[in-house]
């Protein structure tokens, strides 16, 4: 063991060895700094290090936040179809639920729970993902911040960019295409986020009491519409197309917002303007819709008078001192934000998206919201026509052809009903002879009562 010791190097050796090979580091550094340039050592360093990276077993992570430079991250709404085929063994948990009161003994659907891994396999590549959620808490709104985690190996992040999303975004194009259940949402200020429900309504054009030539016209031209990206692209418009339903109440405005969403298997986004409490609250808003969707606006000239006709709105308010503010219920919507949303600059944002505002008073609103580019078809719902009152006949009584028929038409020529007024009638008793004639006298003392008056 002495002889061992005595072997060894002494400490002072040491110290001159150290020496020796720092000014030996020193000397070679500075040839280098001065024979050697800069762009050359700078190209030499980052080749080694990408070789060390390469040789060296490491994880790389992504990050795929919801919202991406202020609207809605499409990857992440991709990645969140998607990962719920991939529920596999290795997953540690699962949120669960049913949203279908009628059918309760439907199995439930499957959704990811933050912090839940999922282990997906792709081209021999492990992926791991990670959902995971944060609040914001230096804005004055705190606001949670949902965000997906991918790890893989270093080495795959190429083929991740290049193979791995586009499968992704592929599949589950192909997921939502062929959902079998649509949403409404509604927007809940006090989370700052879009709400989901079920939307079941069994409202189609096939139901729809309207003049078959207005219903063609309007499937018409939604086919256009979807077909067209094209050409919306080509003359430099926004993919969007706006429409204007007006009409007295109980005319079907709602029916035929539902019967859209039905035809395109769209979700709807159900907006009330007087949640907004600014034009940027308004524009956080409408920027967390999807693409393929439809923005309904109802009642616009209700509630706020931001879609009012302003040079009636000056005339009413001349004699008050601020005719600046909108109304006590408003506030902080204007017009112009709302204008610039539907063809101003942010307009261009998403695609595919049908805007749909309903009204009883078409005359209230502002001419700048009825132009072409904001609201492109306007569309009258008016009252029951014979053609209308033949497609409830035939939905509620499952008759087409009837003798009473005729006494009917000549009635609804003199007489104003609504839609909504004929099918309560229709849906008084199962026999459709006595709801022929229960309604024919409802409509006569109609039109006696109006002409007493």
């Amino acid at each position: 063991m002495s002889s061992l010791l005595e072997q060894l190097p002494s400490f002072t050796t040491l110290l001159s060895m150290y020496a020796s090979f720092s000014a030996m580091a020193m000397l070679i550094r500075t040839i280098l700094n001065e024979m050697v340039p800069k762009r050359i050592q700078n190209y030499i360093s980052t080749k080694f290090l990408d070789l060390a990276s390469s040789c060296l077993p490491s994880d790389f992570t992504f990050i795929i936040e919801e919202r991406w430079q202020a609207v809605l991250n499409e990857t992440f709404r991709a990645v969140e179809a998607y990962l719920p085929t991939r529920i596999g063994p290795s997953t540690d948990s699962l949120l669960i639920g049913s949203n279908e009161p009628l059918n309760p003994g439907a199995p439930p659907k499957q959704r990811i729970p933050v912090d839940c891994k999922i282990v997906d396999e792709f081209h021999g590549m492990r992926l791991e993902w990670t959902l995971r959620n944060s609040v914001d808490s230096n804005k004055y709104f705190p606001r949670e911040k949902r965000y997906f985690r991918l790890n893989c190996k270093k080495g795959d992040r190429d083929r991740v960019m290049q193979c791995y999303f586009p499968h992704i975004a592929t599949t589950a194009q192909w997921i939502l295409n062929q959902r079998e259940t649509l949403n409404i949402y509604t927007y809940d200020q006090e989370s700052s986020a879009w709400e989901p429900t079920v939307f079941k309504h069994p409202a189609t054009f096939e139901t729809l009491a309207m003049e078959p030539e207005v219903k063609q016209l309007i499937k018409d031209d939604l086919d256009s519409f979807v077909e067209r990206k094209d050409f919306f692209e080509g003359v430099g418009r926004a993919w969007k197309r706006g429409y204007l339903l007006y009409g007295p109440s109980g005319t079907g405005k709602s029916s035929l917002v539902a019967a859209i969403a039905n035809y395109l298997r769209y979700n709807i986004y159900d907006l009330q303007l007087q949640t907004a409490r600014s034009d940027a609250d308004l524009r956080h808003i409408l920027t967390s819709t999807t693409n393929r969707s439809i923005l309904l606006i109802e009642d616009i000239d209700c509630g706020t008078k931001v879609s009012h006709d302003r040079a009636k709105d000056q005339e009413d308010n001349d004699e008050q001192q601020n005719s600046n503010l909108l109304s006590s219920t408003d506030p902080g919507v204007t017009l112009s934000g709302l204008l610039n949303f539907l063809d101003g600059l942010w307009s261009s944002f998403g695609d595919e998206r049908i805007i749909i505002f309903t009204t009883n008073h078409k005359d209230k609103l502002d001419p700048a919201l009825l132009r072409p580019g904001r609201m492109d078809v306007h569309i009258h719902m008016c009252y029951c026509t014979p053609a209308a009152f033949r497609k409830l006949s035939a939905t509620y009584l499952g008759i087409k052809h009837h003798p009473s028929f005729l006494t009917i038409d000549n009635l609804l020529q003199n007489i104003t009903l609504t839609p909504a007024e004929v099918a309560q009638q229709l849906m008084k008793s199962d026999d459709p002879e006595a709801v022929l004639q229960s309604f024919i006298h409802f409509v006569e003392m109609k039109r006696n009562l109006r002409d007493d008056i």
